[in-house]
C-alpha cells in the first residue's frame, strides 16, 4: 500500500496496458460505473458548488455527468464520441485524450467550474492535467475531482491499483498541492453501508491568478 504520495515518480503511472487509450474506448460502454446512491451523492454535491447558469467543463466525460439541470453551456471531454453524444448534461461533446494531449483546448479563465468524475484513476500526466485545468479556470473557481473504488484496472495507474480509498484521498490532494495553483483542498464522504463509497476532492483556483 502506498502510504506518502508528495513524490511522484513516473513509475507511479504506468498501466497494464500501455495501448493508445483511443483503441480501449473506441467502443462505448452506455453505463454509469457508480450505484445510484453514489449518483445522488455526486449530484448533491455538484449542486451545491457549481454556479447556476455556469460555463462548466466535465473533464474525462462519458454517457452520465450527474450534474445539475441548472447550469449553462457544460463541454464534456472524453475519448468515446457515442457516449458525449448521449449524455444529456452536455451541451457539446468533444474526443479529447488528456494523456497525449497536456493543455486543453480552451482560452483561460474561461470556466466556473470543473468536474472530473470516477475517471481520475486514468491520468498518467497529473500535474500538466492539474495545471491546465488551474488555466481553464476562473480566479476562484472550484475544480472537483470525484471517485469510487470502480476501475478498469488494465488502465488504472499503478498509484492507483496499489493504494485503498484512504490512499487515493492523499493522492488526489497531491496532485492539488503539486499544481501550486489551487487554495486548500476539501474533501466529502459518500460511505453507506452497503453500495459503493463517493469522495470528493474539491479546491479553487487561486484568486492572484489570472
Amino acid at each position: 500500500m502506498l502510504v506518502a504520495m508528495v513524490n511522484l515518480y513516473p513509475e507511479f503511472f504506468k498501466r497494464v496496458d500501455e495501448r493508445p487509450d483511443e483503441l480501449f474506448y473506441q467502443e462505448p460502454r452506455f453505463v454509469t460505473h457508480i450505484d445510484e446512491g453514489a449518483q445522488r451523492a455526486a449530484y448533491r454535491w455538484y449542486s451545491d458548488l457549481l454556479p447556476r447558469g455556469g460555463h462548466v467543463l466535465d473533464l474525462m466525460s462519458s454517457y452520465r455527468s450527474h450534474l445539475p439541470g441548472d447550469l449553462g453551456q457544460v463541454v464534456g471531454l472524453g475519448l468515446n464520441q457515442a457516449e458525449l453524444d448521449a449524455n444529456p448534461s452536455l451541451s457539446q461533446g468533444i474526443v479529447y485524450d488528456l494523456n497525449r494531449q497536456a493543455d486543453l483546448p480552451f482560452a483561460s479563465s474561461h470556466f466556473d467550474g470543473v468536474v472530473c468524475t470516477v475517471s481520475v484513476q486514468y491520468m498518467t500526466r497529473p500535474d500538466d492535467t492539474f495545471k491546465a485545468v488551474a488555466r481553464v479556470l476562473k480566479p476562484g473557481a472550484p475544480f472537483a475531482v470525484t471517485f469510487s473504488n470502480r476501475m478498469f484496472p488494465t488502465k488504472a495507474v499503478l498509484a492507483w491499483r496499489a493504494s485503498d480509498d484512504a490512499a487515493h484521498i492523499r493522492l488526489v490532494k497531491s496532485y492539488f498541492e503539486n499544481a501550486s495553483l489551487f487554495g486548500e483542498t476539501e474533501t466529502r464522504f459518500h460511505t453507506p453501508e452497503n453500495g459503493d463509497p463517493l469522495y470528493s476532492v474539491i479546491a479553487r483556483k487561486r484568486n492572484d491568478l489570472n
